[in-house]
């Protein structure tokens, strides 16, 4: 077992290059399913889910080249859809994208236990709305997920609620249904456009992706592709969130500043400097930060992905915070690793308030991925040691992490 020794520093300071989107890679990988040509995919993040993604299109019998370290050509005309294994589906939540892609290709998608890091339970109700209306039938027993259709109809679908994964799975199966499906209530998080910008280039006829109202107009074949994944917004948001806790400077370079704008105004209110350039997004926090309150909403709100981190950053604030959770109502179970620092949060139902005051150094257990991000930018904060065990999901989700944060100036070492 690996963890993670963390000395309190000066502040972080210097450029970042931001990686692929890791929420954008893993449902265009699952899409290349339902292609009938070889496709290759640039720029995804090397993180281990990429990897849990690609090992399981081989398992399906796609064929996958590693042409540099973040390109691949996929070849998926020779893909079955056997049932995957529990152990490549039960630490991957994007495998439930399988589904989708196997319901448009092959009729017939199916698969293990879907996994992820754990807020509470994951339904996948508004999925089975989604397929349902398109003609498709669910079978859930403890063993698998099954999803099957005779042919998949055009539909309308009226999601009960906002739900990023539901929209994909629907956008993935209607791609090459009979006639027009249209998705309402659908999620406008932009690796839902860059879903939709890949499958349009591999032929598809998709309108709409970014907003509420999704139209797709089926299509008989989908030849490949060559597409690069956008950059990830919320490991920018994750290094920017570092310079604001250490009162440093971070640029994150390769990110469209309006992807960043829930965090940078929050930002701003807390007192750092925010510059925004064509490409590149710089904080400057020299003086202590202001508390400042936030509600996490779907895109274009402030993004559950980084409350965890907006935490840590408000823990070693001036002030009062409070953060309302609004996605995962059970996302603030690291708060009692913040509490072992020394950290004054009080979290009742989805809501966390945050007194601001000063950090220690202490053994902390990472719970999940965008928390493990959090007590990392909590121990670069404390005075003293910090030490990081069970830091799996942190190199799951974040490419070259460790390196990217030495870069800046943390001290911050990985050992057994």
């Amino acid at each position: 077992m690996k963890r993670l020794i963390v000395h309190h520093g000066s502040p972080l300071r210097g450029a970042v290059p931001v990686g692929g989107s890791k929420n954008a890679a893993l449902p265009i990988l699952a899409a290349t399913l339902l292609c009938e040509e070889p496709c290759i995919i640039g720029n995804l993040p090397v993180i281990r889910d990429v990897e849990r993604m690609l090992t399981i299109l081989i398992h399906m019998g796609c064929t996958v080249e590693r042409i540099d370290r973040a390109t691949y050509r996929i070849d998926s005309r020779e893909a079955v859809v056997p049932a995957t294994p529990d152990k490549l589906t039960q630490d991957l939540r994007a495998s439930s994208y399988l589904l989708g892609a196997g319901l448009g290709r092959f009729g017939e998608g199916r698969i293990g236990k879907i996994g992820g890091c754990d807020f509470g339970g994951r339904p996948i109700d508004q999925h089975i709305k989604a397929f349902a209306a398109l003609g498709g039938s669910v079978c859930l027993s403890e063993e698998e997920i099954t999803v099957c259709a005779p042919a998949l109809i055009g539909a309308r679908v009226d999601f009960d609620t906002v739900s990023v994964g539901a929209t994909v799975n629907a956008m993935l199966a209607a791609v090459r249904a009979k006639g027009e499906t249209v998705l309402f209530h659908a999620a406008s998080e932009p690796h839902i456009v860059d879903l939709a910008r890949f499958l349009n280039r591999c032929g598809a006829d998709i309108r709409g992706a970014g907003t509420g109202v999704i139209r797709i107009r089926g299509v008989e074949h989908l030849h490949g592709c060559t597409y690069g994944i956008i950059p990830d917004m919320i490991e920018a948001g994750t290094y920017l969130l570092a310079a604001a806790a250490t009162r440093g400077a971070v640029s994150a370079r390769g990110i469209p500043p309006d992807q960043l704008r829930p965090l940078t105004e929050k930002l701003r209110q807390m007192g750092a400097d925010v510059d925004c350039e064509e490409n590149t997004v710089t904080v400057f926090a020299a003086s202590p930060l202001r508390a400042v309150s936030v509600d996490t909403r779907p895109y274009p709100g402030f993004p559950t992905d980084l409350q965890p981190q907006m935490v840590a950053a408000l823990a070693v604030s001036q002030g009062v915070g409070t953060v309302r959770e609004n996605v995962w109502h059970k996302r603030f179970r690291y708060v009692e690793e913040l509490h072992k620092m020394g950290a004054s949060i009080r979290v009742f139902d989805n809501r966390a308030t945050v007194v601001g005051g000063s950090l220690t150094g202490t053994s902390l257990n990472v719970p999940d991925l965008r928390a493990g991000a959090a007590l990392l930018i909590a121990a670069c904060a404390a005075e003293g040691e910090s030490v990081l065990f069970g830091i799996e999901p942190i190199m799951r989700g974040y490419e070259d992490i460790l390196y990217k944060m030495q870069s800046l100036g943390a001290d911050i070492r990985e050992e057994e």
